[in-house]
């Protein structure tokens, strides 16, 4: 038996579908697809109420419940956007940001649904991934230092400027 991939749920309070349209506006190669509705009779929902909605975002699947205000998400739990350049990091930012997220310390946020991302510029990896101890040490003390990561002020650590 093979399983055809992973969806990722994520419960909402309400705010599926919003959500939903929120992300699709933002991420490239990314849709709404089927959106399921309570029939009449549907205990805690009212008839017509978005109990689930399918959708894309950049080509990773999800499926967003409205499952009520027993679960919150925290950042136990992020999704990280690797970035090619300062210019994808600031649109994502931005972006993500908006309507009411919050912004936390090295490139992480939290949007106005609460779910928690990770916006890091590709070439940090690669910086950290140096063998040498001194270069790394200077990047994460930048690092710790932002908020949004500037990638300019990460290479002038990296190079010991």
């Amino acid at each position: 038996m093979v399983a055809k991939g992973f969806t990722t749920c994520l419960w909402f309070d309400g705010q599926a579908e919003e959500a939903a349209e929120h992300y699709v506006s933002i991420f490239k190669d990314s849709r709404i697809g089927q959106i399921m509705r309570a029939p009449e009779g549907t205990p805690g929902a009212t008839p017509g109420q978005v109990l689930t909605v399918e959708f894309e975002a950049n080509g990773h699947k999800f499926v967003g419940l409205n499952g009520g205000p027993l679960f919150e998400f925290n950042e136990s739990i992020s999704f990280e956007i690797r970035c090619a350049d300062q210019e994808e990091v600031d649109y994502y930012w931005s972006r993500l940001l908006e309507g009411g997220g919050e912004e936390g310390q090295c490139g992480w946020l939290k949007d106005r649904f609460g779910v928690s991302w990770q916006v890091t510029p590709e070439e940090l990896i690669q910086m950290f991934l140096d063998p040498d101890p001194v270069k790394t040490a200077r990047v994460n003390q930048a690092m710790m230092s932002m908020r949004k990561l500037d990638l300019a002020a990460l290479r002038k650590a990296y190079a010991g400027q």
